[in-house]
């Protein structure tokens, strides 16, 4: 008798944290892991869970980074950055 099992397809790779983004490329906010402060700081300038972030542009020696969000621009250093988690767009 055959049985046929359904294997689950893996997920896309996502990004581990907002530095690991290249150019033109985006994810979700899905977690900051910083301070209070610091994640009160961003969150305010709209890096809310579930917001949509765009890495636009690297500076010539790589750090900081700008990335879109909503319809500004926010310039992040590499360590920030790596304290931020996205998640696959929908």
């Amino acid at each position: 008798m055959d049985t046929e099992i359904a294997l689950p397809t893996a997920a896309p790779r996502t990004a581990l944290c907002l530095s690991d983004l290249h150019p033109g490329q985006s994810g979700v906010v899905d977690r900051l892991d910083l301070e209070a402060d610091d994640a009160r700081r961003l969150m305010e300038l709209g890096f809310l869970p579930g917001a949509r972030v765009l890495m636009s542009r690297r500076s010539p020696f790589g750090d900081p980074s700008v990335f879109r969000i909503d319809d500004s621009e926010v310039a992040l250093r590499r360590e920030t950055a790596r304290q931020i988690t996205p998640r696959a767009e929908p």
